[in-house]
């Protein structure tokens, strides 16, 4: 659903950046504790992002071959109906995060109410390889990036990067949609809600 009757593209870079600029510390009485509990009763939505990380050496047929690279995601929004633009926020530093700041090509993959599994897989902390966890799960290589899309989400939609917004301890990456399909569309969401996965009804 697009959320916004201002596009992105109508936000000078500067104003963007000037707006989503804070300063460190949060505001007097406002602890991180409660900053937390007040945003986890706002519910969102799943998804597996994903990225395809280059070989360290193209031209050399001996070395190793890219890797898959995923992380589950709850701040995913569309920005902008035309151009299609979607956003979502990586924390500054994470892997997704120093990968897409060389990589411009990435995926989603709007998980299902019966994929909570593959949300759990991808957010543990201190979890094995990425080659691993995408071992058994059921994907196919994105046409125009070649990225995982993850078989029976809700949603795929393939992306690349238009911008890059730092904004406190995350980045906010905007993209342009380059390819949409709605291959579970009858099934119902996986929603993020108070701290735990549920679904709707």
């Amino acid at each position: 659903m697009h959320r916004s009757d201002t596009s992105v593209q109508d936000v000078s870079p500067d104003v963007l950046k000037t707006a989503l600029k804070t300063p460190s510390g949060h505001a007097e009485g406002v602890s991180n504790d409660e900053f937390r509990a007040a945003m986890s009763r706002l519910a969102d939505g799943v998804v597996l992002m994903t990225a395809r990380e280059p070989s360290l050496d193209p031209d050399d047929p001996a070395a190793p071959d890219g890797e898959d690279v995923g992380m589950t995601a709850t701040s995913f929004v569309s920005v902008s109906l035309d151009p299609p633009l979607v956003l979502v926020g990586l924390r500054t530093g994470s892997r997704m995060d120093d990968l897409l700041e060389e990589q411009p090509l990435w995926a989603v993959s709007v998980l299902s109410e019966n994929q909570r599994q593959i949300a759990g897989r991808f957010a543990m902390k201190g979890r094995i390889s990425d080659r691993l966890l995408f071992e058994d799960l059921p994907c196919v290589r994105g046409e125009a990036g070649g990225a995982l899309l993850v078989g029976g989400a809700l949603a795929t939609l393939e992306c690349r990067t238009e911008r890059r917004v730092p904004a406190g301890d995350h980045t906010l990456v905007i993209g342009r949609v380059l390819t949409a399909s709605t291959p579970g569309a009858d099934d119902g969401p996986l929603v993020y809600f108070r701290g735990r996965y549920r679904q709707l009804g």
